[in-house]
């Protein structure tokens, strides 16, 4: 069978929007950090079996996925669990149960809307051509990600090609950004750690300056990055952590510093750790200080293949017409969506959670929330999306 959704999931829709927002907002309220998400997963795994389907656990127990139909042909829907370290600063009935941690990204959304084409497609009176995969992430706020976890647990297998939506605050809800090529950039994580012998600040002489170290790595290293790597490349390092001392008169013996490196060219991204831990030696070698770097590559960007952007176009053109495509620009944000472009073409789109008055409420901020009817835009989406692919 391999006719398009007609009328069907605009029945489906009217009939369980309601409870997929009822689902978004149970998540909302209790969210779960990386490779720890097994309320969630229970939760899904409840639903997808309860709907006549039989969900995959990743092995530890967070994270699943889940095949609708069958043929030889896979297409894959992915979704991310986790949440994020910060306190919820929303005054809603749904706001975070669990001090310091909430839905800041909006995967509690990208859960539910994969959730609500996996339940929609189970119900479909003509379903696609081949399987839809759902897959339910863990874990795509940390490094490693979640990714990993899947390729290696099998979850890629037989797939011609994956597809991902994320909340976009910057579009109106109803509409969807879409991009050839990469659409976010590479990220990593350093950590820098001086150590020297300490003091009294009257006789800095005496003692090697650890502040004052840091303070040189802080402003030098960015600046010379700008002039060591490819513009083009976009290559930036922002600071977001330092620690150093306690006493205004006393030179510490130990000060951190902790970043991220962005870049938005994959080919960069391969020389950016060489680079970066020379010009941080270099900087604080005449200081005098002993420099330990930790260096964590993160993420590749995630890079849209055409075919995969055109499919997602027709999609939603279909599904939510014309007027609601727009594009959108490359991001300097980072996602592990990325690694499973290295095996599969695909693509990732901007789907709008904006209501369209009052602040635009970011994302990786306590105050991030969505116009709710996002969910069932997503929803109609993924599911035209599929049957597009499989067609």
């Amino acid at each position: 069978m391999t006719g398009l959704p007609g009328g069907w999931l605009d029945s489906w829709i009217a009939c369980n929007e309601a409870d997929l927002i009822d689902v978004r907002r149970w998540l909302h309220a209790h969210p779960e950090p990386g490779r720890a998400e097994h309320q969630t997963t229970r939760l899904l795994m409840d639903r997808l079996s309860e709907a006549g389907l039989s969900p995959k656990p990743l092995p530890g127990g967070a994270g699943l996925w889940c095949d609708i139909g069958v043929g030889p042909r896979v297409v894959a829907l992915r979704a991310d669990l986790d949440a994020l370290p910060l306190p919820d600063a929303k005054t809603v009935p749904y706001r975070s149960t669990v001090q310091g941690m909430c839905h800041a990204c909006g995967h509690d959304v990208h859960t539910t809307m994969v959730l609500g084409a996996a339940l929609a497609l189970a119900e479909a009176p003509e379903r696609p051509a081949g399987r839809v995969r759902c897959i339910f992430q863990p874990a795509e706020e940390v490094i490693p990600g979640g990714a990993h976890d899947v390729i290696e647990a099998g979850g890629l297998e037989d797939v011609e090609r994956i597809f991902g939506l994320h909340c976009d605050p910057h579009l109106e809800v109803g509409r969807l950004g879409l991009r050839i090529g990469p659409i976010t950039a590479a990220c990593d994580l350093v950590e820098v750690r001086l150590s020297g012998p300490g003091g009294h600040t009257a006789r800095p002489h005496l003692t090697v300056d650890i502040v004052h170290a840091l303070g040189r790595i802080i402003t030098d290293v960015p600046g010379l990055l700008s002039r060591l790597a490819d513009p083009r490349a976009a290559m930036s390092l922002v600071w977001g952590a330092v620690e150093a001392g306690h006493a205004p008169n006393a030179i510490p013996e130990l000060g951190t510093l902790r970043g991220t490196v962005r870049v938005l060219d994959r080919a960069a991204w391969d020389h950016a750790e060489a680079l970066v831990r020379r010009l941080i030696e270099e900087v604080a070698q005449p200081s005098g200080a002993q420099v330990s770097i930790s260096y964590h590559r993160g993420v590749p960007p995630v890079v849209n293949d055409p075919e995969s952007v055109a499919i997602l176009r027709d999609a939603a053109t279909t599904a939510l017409g014309a007027e609601a495509v727009t594009e959108t620009g490359q991001s300097l944000g980072g996602e592990d969506f990325g690694w499973y472009l290295g095996h599969v073409p695909g693509g990732m789109a901007r789907l709008g959670v904006y209501c369209g008055d009052g602040p635009r409420r970011d994302l990786h901020r306590g105050s991030f929330d969505i116009d709710e009817r996002a969910i069932a835009v997503g929803v109609r989406t993924l599911v035209h999306t599929a049957y597009a692919t499989l067609r």
